[in-house]
């Protein structure tokens, strides 16, 4: 990972079908949990303690930002229908090319140049819980966190949606970092 990362400008931590299996933030399952993947869990958990560690411009994004909490000594909210009195499916049921609900952006966040509150897309039932080094930057009407940031990090940020399918500002804002 050092070798690669050598030669990085920035790194893209991205989400995938699989859980975070919850023994790597200390805990026992407690309900659902997808397909869980130990050896890409266990990479890319190294791979974001190395890039907050060597102030290397890192993007995670869905799962890479679960990935990003758990690198920071946080954990996951293992699924949020069962653990979380939300309002909101985080689970759309519409193509996620399309919005599906608003985050609010606190206004020291890396992204706010997007906006106030903007639209994104939700396809996933695990979310940020205690978070660790981060701090919560944006969040879901239902107050699900949506954005974790670390502070004093060149640029180390977590989205919880696919900006890939609807808008490509984060990964933009990553390049103006490696840059």
């Amino acid at each position: 990972i050092d070798r690669l990362l050598d030669v990085a400008a920035a790194v893209v931590i991205t989400g995938g079908h699989f859980d975070i299996h919850p023994k790597h933030y200390g805990q026992s399952v407690q309900g659902r949990l997808d397909t869980p993947d130990d050896a890409r869990t266990h990479s890319e958990l190294e791979l974001a303690r190395r890039c907050m560690a060597r102030d290397i411009p890192v993007l995670g994004v869905c799962g890479g930002m679960q990935a990003l909490v758990v690198a920071a000594g946080g954990d996951l909210i293992q699924d949020i229908a069962t653990q979380h009195s939300n309002q909101i499916d985080h689970e759309q049921e519409t193509d996620p090319k399309q919005p599906w609900h608003t985050v609010k952006l606190h206004p020291s966040s890396k992204l706010v140049s997007m906006g106030e509150t903007i639209q994104v897309n939700s396809t996933h039932h695990q979310a940020a819980g205690r978070l660790g080094q981060l701090h919560g930057t944006g969040h879901a009407p239902d107050g699900i966190c949506e954005v974790v940031e670390l502070p004093n990090h060149r640029f180390c940020v977590g989205v919880q949606w696919h900006p890939e399918l609807i808008d490509p500002s984060p990964y933009n804002l990553l390049l103006e970092a490696a840059r």
